[in-house]
């Protein structure tokens, strides 16, 4: 039987593993140039965790969650026996939830303390339809930042996600950046009754879903990808038409500083996030490349209920997060380089056995027959020497900081060469008797074939100015 990774899935093959290390530093840099500091949650929480901060009338937690059993727990559910809260476990569908959580399970933001600036990075899992760039588990990196009520944390956050996809190769030219504000409690009450009334009245021209969600979640038809529903609901109530006094003034003053940065962006009344938690301000990054109609690659908003629906004190907060698996594609599209380094930069060989020939450049031992032992026990004690020479010159080589092979299989010299060809090493050092002897190496150059000899003591400072000129 052939075994396959499971639907909605994909292997991280190295080269694409390299892609999201690539995207992961930059991250790194760029939000450390904000202050943020990286935290990671577990994979699964309890299943109230994301159904209090997510929304029980959302997709994610109505039809894509995952849900976590132990034997006994799913043992209680055949038998049909309630379950503890603490045995009620779903994998993370989003990265938000987990942090506010462990943001109040920790005290992370003090009565009077400084924001807490949080980023992570990790897997996420959902059950959703396969498309192009969607997995069913996916990766993220997002931030949060808890404390801060004003509209220039909005406007930084903002910027510093567009430097962020800036860094990881992405040209800002290649990007739309979409805003909107969503109210809050004083004025969206009113605003999803208005959009409520809207759907009802337009029923007959709406999707089934759309029309469920006119009782469940009205602002989600604005997301809806139906193309009819798409083009009823463009004449729906804006919410920038319904904002209070203080939302339209906190909007206007996230704009407005963003105009000041030059930061171009285009406003969009329909732009709604799909979780329940967001208020007021809410963005999301479009691109054309390499996505297909699901083109965005990141967005988020503000939040400033949800640590308290996790039994934390009021505190204001917003964050992003972004696709890795969609970012790629992107990378992909636009033929963006990334300049994959190569897995080796140098090969130790060494000539054992049979092969010894007195010499290790690679003409002499091409040529050379075998040469008789004067006995078997010196022979053998000599290729033991040998081969332990080799291996402590590959490790002082990485102690160097010098990605190094050698070989494990017992190659000739001319395998080991073609090895070392194969993994496109700039360097093949190669270790013979004659070498062992007098304490030298023959330095071999694999672009140009040119062969000197170098002290083996010097070997990692000469290799090491070597491979920096280049």
């Amino acid at each position: 039987m052939a075994f396959h990774a499971a639907s909605g899935t994909a292997d991280l093959l190295p080269e694409r593993a390299h892609d999201f290390h690539l995207i992961e530093r930059a991250a790194q840099q760029v939000f450390g140039l904000y202050g943020y500091q990286q935290i990671a949650t577990p994979a699964f929480e309890q299943t109230d965790v994301f159904v209090r901060g997510i929304g029980q009338a959302t997709d994610v937690v109505g039809k894509e969650m995952y849900y976590v059993f132990s034997q006994d727990a799913a043992t209680k559910l055949v038998e049909k026996t309630a379950l503890k809260a603490d045995q009620r476990l779903a994998l993370r569908p989003e990265g938000t939830a987990g942090v506010v959580r462990a943001a109040v399970q920790h005290n992370l933001v003090p009565p009077g303390a400084a924001p807490a600036r949080l980023w992570y990075a990790g897997p996420m899992f959902r059950h959703e339809r396969q498309q192009k760039g969607r997995y069913r588990q996916f990766h993220q990196i997002g931030v949060e930042f808890l404390g801060a009520a004003e509209a220039s944390a909005d406007a930084e956050v903002v910027l510093m996600l567009m430097r962020f996809f800036v860094a990881c190769g992405i040209p800002a030219e290649a990007m739309r950046l979409y805003l909107n504000s969503m109210g809050d409690d004083d004025c969206r009450p009113a605003y999803r009754a208005q959009v409520r009334n809207y759907i009802l009245a337009h029923s007959g021209t709406l999707c089934p879903e759309c029309q469920r969600r006119a009782d469940t979640n009205p602002l989600r038809a604005f997301d809806c990808k139906n193309p009819d529903c798409a083009a009823v609901m463009a004449d729906a109530p804006r919410i920038t038409d319904a904002l209070c006094p203080s939302c339209a003034e906190h909007y206007a003053q996230v704009k407005a500083l963003l105009v000041t940065e030059g930061l171009a962006f285009e406003e969009n009344p329909r732009l709604v996030r799909g979780l329940d938690y967001y208020t007021r301000t809410v963005f999301e990054v479009q691109v054309d490349a390499g996505l297909g109609a699901q083109n965005a690659i990141g967005g988020g908003g503000r939040y400033d209920k949800l640590m308290e629906e996790f039994g934390g004190k009021p505190t204001p907060g917003l964050g992003f997060a972004v696709g890795l698996e969609r970012i790629v594609l992107v990378l992909d599209e636009l033929r963006v380089a990334r300049g994959v380094p190569p897995a080796t930069e140098v090969f130790v060989a060494g000539v054992v056995g049979a092969a010894a020939s007195g010499t290790a450049s690679v003409a002499g031992a091409a040529g050379a027959g075998a040469t008789a032992a004067s006995s078997t026990a010196a022979a053998s004690a000599q290729d033991t020497k040998l081969r332990a020479t080799v291996f402590s010159t590959a490790e002082a080589l990485r102690v160097a900081g010098i990605r190094t092979q050698l070989d494990h299989q017992g190659r000739s010299l001319k395998s080991q060469l073609k090895l070392a060809d194969k993994l496109g090493v700039c360097h093949c050092v190669i270790i013979g008797p004659e070498e062992l002897a007098v304490g030298e190496v023959v330095l071999r150059n694999m672009q140009s074939h040119a062969e000197r000899r170098v002290p083996l003591q010097k070997l990692p400072e000469i290799l090491v100015e070597e491979l920096r000129s280049g």
